[in-house]
């Protein structure tokens, strides 16, 4: 049985999404059976992973009373444009405290893909230069909206903690339920993890639903221990807030950050290559900042290092975030267009035989 199940939920996302096997791409890699679970396409303004947290999230704040919600992340933050969507489908205002992460003077990373879409959801938008206390930003904001007579409710960024997490929770339920329908066996499940929400929520999620799937993290932005610290501190407050009897161990957070990097920087050419790959092989789009560094440690993993084991069946977990292509526009052109790519030929080679 779901333990979510009677906490405070609204229904918005268009569930189950797909599980889907990327056979192309698991036979030019040479490894293992690869799958793909699209939370790409949770629907809401153009789908991705919060939606799946907001559902709770925003739950809470209706219960909570609040007219406002206030959330943070960087200026191209899919967590910040699925909140500023849902609020205005709720009619609620919504404000957003976005730091200026963008690199040199880049006006398609900084007002373009998701910038964009929050400007259309009306959210009421507040740039802050990079670095800068973004804590404290939203607790000064909802000091002015309360002064103001305002009800407003924080949203941490990403939707990461113990109501937001309970999103991936019964995602884990989801997916045992369609591995039970498709009679498949699934060895790990591979995602890019940066708040810890998504991750702690599966772990959680797996343990409740008696089903044993490993889940290794590729951080974007952490280091390994830091990272694997904050995944647990939301496994335990998750497993507190549903009054589990049994909290899932230490040694279920499995996080692998041999690829870090500034969460925001610009894409490596191995990463634009992983994304192109995946879009040339499956049909599939993957976003430059999160998704396509993680499919790039994929890769690697699996072509590089042989973590995995020829006949295991793996599933990679897609948080969304297409939207923020049309953000790295120019370094997506650059890197298609330039002749002397060795990566991209490789693809080019691979996908004509």
């Amino acid at each position: 049985m779901n333990p979510t199940g009677e906490q405070d939920r609204l229904h918005f996302s268009h569930l189950p999404t797909p599980l889907e096997p990327m056979d192309r791409l698991g036979r030019y890699l040479g490894g293992p059976h690869l799958f793909i679970k699209r939370d790409d396409c949770t629907g809401l303004a153009t789908g991705g992973n919060s939606t799946r947290k907001l559902e709770f999230l925003m739950a809470d704040a209706i219960a909570a009373g609040a007219d406002v919600v206030i959330t943070r992340g960087p200026i191209q933050s899919n967590h910040a444009r699925q909140t500023a969507a849902i609020a205005s489908k709720l009619h609620m205002q919504c404000a957003l405290a976005l730091e200026d992460r963008a690199e040199g003077d880049d006006s398609c990373y900084s007002g373009s893909a998701n910038v964009l879409l929050d400007r259309l959801y009306g959210a009421d938008i507040h740039r802050l230069p990079d670095g800068f206390d973004m804590d404290s930003a939203t607790r000064a904001l909802a000091k002015r909206y309360e002064a103001v007579g305002k009800r407003p409710y924080v949203i941490p960024s990403s939707g990461s903690n113990a109501v937001g997490t309970l999103g991936y929770v019964n995602c884990a339920f989801e997916i045992a339920q369609q591995l039970r329908g498709q009679g498949l066996r699934i060895d790990r499940v591979v995602h890019a993890t940066v708040g810890g929400g998504t991750q702690a929520g599966l772990i959680v999620g797996f343990q409740l639903a008696q089903i044993k799937i490993p889940v290794l993290g590729i951080s974007i932005g952490q280091p390994r221990l830091a990272q694997e610290q904050k995944v647990y501190d939301l496994v335990r407050q998750t497993s507190e807030h549903l009054r589990l009897q049994e909290t899932p161990s230490r040694s279920d957070v499995a996080v692998d950050s041999d690829y870090i990097d500034d969460c925001h920087a610009a894409p490596t050419a191995s990463t634009l290559a992983a994304l192109t790959t995946v879009a040339r092989y499956e049909s599939i789009l993957l976003d430059p900042v999160y998704t396509a560094k993680a499919m790039d440690r994929l890769i690697g993993l699996i072509v590089n290092d042989r973590h995995f084991r020829k006949g295991e069946n793996i599933l990679f977990l897609h948080t969304g975030g297409n939207i923020g292509l049309f953000g790295c526009m120019s370094r997506i052109d650059d890197f298609l267009t330039c002749a002397s790519c060795d990566e991209l030929r490789s693809v080019d080679a691979a996908t004509s035989r």
